[in-house]
């Protein structure tokens, strides 16, 4: 499955892979200002079909260090190794632009992507209280961190 820099005409596309995967998807107005910004955007296609957006992911860059703002895989592709394979092109274009380390944020419930980044190496560093929305009020958020140069 190629990956390949998103643009403004990839937005709907990923869009409804957002409102297909999440409960709380970004809007397209966020996704928008993602790509026309300075962050770096991707999205993993179809063999077959490169307009064919089956996952997504979001970084930031921000004075030597790398935030994962975004990863998301279209429901109907999880756990089938996409999710990782897009993770890894995260991490290794992080590492190619000399960032020492990156972050993120993961839902508490949220125990397959947990899974995944600890098997990258990511380690827990903190937690968020109430960072999350949820049908339940809020929930709170794990920060994670990778170390990308040793």
């Amino acid at each position: 499955m190629p990956i390949r820099s998103m643009n403004l005409e990839d937005v709907p596309a990923v869009l409804a892979v957002e409102q297909k995967a999440y409960e709380f998807p970004w809007t397209k107005s966020l996704l928008e200002s993602a790509v026309k910004s300075t962050k770096y955007c991707a999205v993993l296609t179809d063999d077959n079909n490169d307009q064919n957006i089956i996952g997504h992911g979001i970084i930031s860059f921000v004075v030597g260090e790398v935030e994962l703002l975004n990863i998301c895989i279209d429901p109907d592709y999880q756990g089938k190794g996409y999710g990782q394979r897009l993770l890894q092109h995260l991490v290794d274009e992080a590492t190619a632009k000399d960032n020492h380390e990156m972050y993120l944020e993961v839902r508490t419930s949220n125990m397959d992507a947990i899974h995944v980044y600890e098997k990258f190496g990511f380690n827990e560093i903190g937690r968020r209280k109430n960072y999350y929305p949820s049908k339940q009020g809020r929930e709170d958020a794990i920060l994670m961190a990778l170390p990308l140069i040793d």
